[in-house]
């Protein structure tokens, strides 16, 4: 074998060149490099084997990937997602596009996720059940439902109605409950109280003294009561000037069965005009474990007198036992 050392093989004429003859081979040896420089063509007019001949060119998802195919093969459409194929036979697009109702997780959707939106609205549902927002209301105005059909709004508060001024729980044994003239104000004129619980020790009887808005003392004279056991035939008991309102004729027990429940509804407690005035209702257990109701009126003789608050007590020095608890309530005007 003869081996032919050039740097470079040229055509003697002309501007084509052959190597070697027809059923010749061309070896191009293990480790060596055939370079065909930027703008050289290659043009297989025989058969080309051990080449790719696919004329399109193909993707591969990886390095790793036997198989090259189309984009429209490669790309596989997930739930809820389509794959458009556009300008066929053209400048060929594939248009990735959300299809059907997306359904986020549970407790996946946050407040930074929500559109902003004005402050001070809230949102609610029209008749089609699609969102919309509540207008921003005043201050003092409460949100009010017009029924269905109809998006709730802010509207004034009503007057009149029952509001809840004070409550408490007797924790440990106390000889009185006070209502004091920080509740009982211009801004109402009728007052409700609720009460239940039972006496720490067993057998006196429950009473109440009015306060006086002058100087927030204790009025200990001039109260007239009426008050009856209806376990008694209507039998009752009377005064026309008291040291103070008699609320329970029988006795109170303090067993495992025995106790209270009062309410007390407070009128014309600053009026001027006529007698701060109560009226009370009183369910118990006595002594005896016996079921009573008691009921009755009082009021204060001196209609010039305004009332700052009132005090509920024992006779004899009971108590109020843990349990003990109250409400206390304001009409307004």
């Amino acid at each position: 074998m003869s081996t032919i050392e050039v740097d470079k093989i040229i055509p003697q004429s002309g501007t084509a060149l052959q190597v070697g003859e027809a059923s010749d081979t061309i070896n191009v040896p293990s480790g060596a490099t055939l370079n065909i420089n930027s703008g050289a063509t290659i043009t297989n007019n025989g058969t080309a084997s051990g080449f790719d001949t696919d004329t399109n060119d193909k993707v591969k998802v990886s390095t790793n990937d036997t198989t090259p195919g189309f984009l429209n093969g490669k790309l596989v459409a997930g739930t809820n997602i389509s794959l458009t194929e556009g300008s066929d036979g053209g400048n060929e697009t594939l248009t990735a596009a959300l299809s059907g109702t997306i359904t986020p997780s549970d407790n996946t959707v946050t407040l930074a996720k929500m559109a902003p939106g004005t402050d001070g609205n809230i949102i609610s549902y029209d008749t089609s059940g699609n969102p919309v927002a509540v207008a921003t209301g005043s201050a003092g105005q409460v949100l009010t439902s017009a029924g269905a059909g109809a998006v709730p709004s802010f509207q004034a508060a009503p007057s009149g109605g029952m509001i809840l001024l004070t409550s408490g729980d007797i924790t440990s044994t106390t000889s009185s409950i006070s209502i004091s003239s920080t509740y009982i104000n211009d801004t109402y004129e009728h007052y409700q109280l609720w009460i239940r619980g039972k006496d720490a020790g067993d057998g006196p009887q429950f009473f109440m003294r009015y306060k006086n808005n002058a100087d927030d003392a204790t009025i200990e004279s001039g109260y007239a009561y009426r008050v009856g056991s209806i376990a008694d035939n209507g039998s009752g008991t009377n005064s026309d000037n008291a040291t103070a309102v008699l609320l329970s004729q029988d006795n109170m027990g303090n067993g495992v069965n025995e106790g209270f429940n009062m309410t007390l509804d407070f009128m014309s407690s600053r009026s001027a005009l006529v007698p701060t005035s109560v009226h009370y209702n009183i369910n118990l257990a006595d002594t005896s474990d016996a079921f009573q109701a008691n009921q009755g009126m009082a009021r204060l003789n001196d209609a010039t007198i305004r009332n700052s608050g009132f005090v509920l007590f024992y006779g004899n020095g009971g108590d109020f036992a843990n349990g003990t608890n109250y409400e206390f309530y304001g009409m307004k005007k």
